[in-house]
């Protein structure tokens, strides 16, 4: 029998919330494929995947399958065992990518966390206290728990929390010059994103990741490659050093990894990982049946050589609509990002109105991102529908008219 549950109204969020999040008026209470619907039955074309987390859409059969059959099996037993879903899905990991150990958290922010202690942890073995620097980039952004979101080089985050974490500093991304001057025999690791997220799709030039790579060498540094936003196909390639082609000692994963169910991962070499002995590090939720089970069939649609062919197909799709939209209407100076993580940056007149646009959107049933106030993002499902595609940017593009000409 069910219970009769009380409405609930964007209201509440008001009355019940910490305020630290300002959402849409709309309630989202229903999603499949790349289509949401809201409270009052309205449909929206999502571009958004949940900030590039939904990589599969919404309630995609085989995530609906994984979840279902491990619920009705075994929820959770602590890392005080272990369960089939995490040495499954760590074979995955290490048997499609250059790391032999995976280590499992339920976030961005924790697999950072975790590489972070790792790169202190390894140094402080191997050469002493002393070598326990962390260079990151301007602009960056790795997390919010204290150590993490000291390492981002975004001071509106980290200000106002009390002392920060010494021994980090942040020099200009794609600036190998400067990363040159910085890096030292003190500097335990180089913290980069192949692409900046957050802060306005910033792909990496390809001989900056691979200088970093020499410098790193050359410093008894580890460079870890934060690819929490550019990991599980994001790119077009599993994960975004392949299609860089340059290996880093650690790399960070989340949000596309579980399709929406909480899960970071935190892959890396043998020799490195004998450094987090037993008792160094720990988590309660990390390796959870559930969300490990989920990852493992996301990764069986992802890695594939149809879907990741199809995921460099749908960016062309996208950048040819949206450049001419984008001239057309003098709102873009520039389409940039990798497979479907896209940045549109406005031009000077538009400057700052990222939100406008992004509301501008959503009246016309379209979700999409901003990445900081002078870039909206596209982050949709991988596997989204060309009429999707088609649909959604002609909606974009009527609200893109209704803002110029309003």
């Amino acid at each position: 029998m069910s219970v009769e549950q009380a409405p609930v109204q964007r209201a509440d969020f008001d009355q019940v919330m910490v305020p630290n999040y300002s959402p849409a008026a709309f309630i989202p209470v229903r999603g499949e494929g790349s289509r949401v619907w809201d409270q009052t039955g309205r449909e929206l074309i999502d571009f958004a995947g949940g900030i590039a987390v939904n990589a599969l859409g919404h309630c995609h059969p085989a995530l609906v399958k994984a979840l279902t059959e491990q619920a009705n099996t075994l929820w959770h037993v602590s890392n005080v065992f272990t369960n089939e879903p995490a040495l499954r899905l760590a074979h995955k990991l290490v048997d499609a990518t250059f790391a032999e150990r995976a280590f499992f958290c339920n976030s961005g922010a924790e697999a950072n966390e975790a590489a972070f202690k790792l790169a202190r942890r390894v140094a402080h073995d191997r050469f002493g206290p002393e070598k326990h620097e962390i260079i990151a980039t301007v602009n960056s952004f790795h997390g919010r728990t204290l150590f993490t979101v000291s390492v981002g080089g975004q001071p509106k985050y980290s200000d106002g929390f009390g002392p920060k974490i010494t021994g980090i500093s942040h020099v200009p991304y794609n600036d190998l010059e400067a990363l040159k001057a910085q890096i030292s025999d003190k500097t335990c690791a180089v913290v980069i994103e192949p692409i900046q997220g957050e802060s306005g799709v910033v792909p990496a030039d390809k001989d900056y990741l691979e200088g970093a790579r020499k410098l790193c060498d050359e410093h008894n540094a580890l460079l870890i490659f934060d690819e929490v936003q550019t990991g599980v196909g994001r790119t077009g390639s599993l994960y975004a050093y392949q299609h860089y082609g340059v290996t880093p000692d650690i790399l960070t994963s989340a949000k596309s990894l579980g399709g929406g169910f909480p899960i970071g991962a935190m892959l890396t070499t043998s020799e490195l990982a004998k450094h987090l002995a037993v008792g160094t590090h720990g988590t309660t939720y990390g390796g959870n049946p559930l969300a490990c089970a989920v990852a493992c069939a996301v990764l069986d649609v992802v890695n594939t050589p149809q879907t990741l062919a199809g995921i460099k197909a749908k960016h062309e799709r996208f950048k040819t609509r949206l450049e001419k939209i984008g001239q057309e209407a003098g709102l873009f100076t520039q389409v940039r990002g990798v497979g479907l993580l896209i940045g549109c940056v406005l031009s000077d007149a538009w400057k700052g109105k990222a939100k406008d646009i992004l509301n501008a959107a959503e009246k016309e049933g379209v979700m999409v991102l901003q990445a900081g106030p002078d870039v909206v993002r596209f982050a949709p499902s991988l596997v989204v529908e060309d009429a999707d595609i088609d649909e959604g940017l002609a909606r974009f593009e009527r609200a893109v008219g209704k803002l110029t000409q309003g």
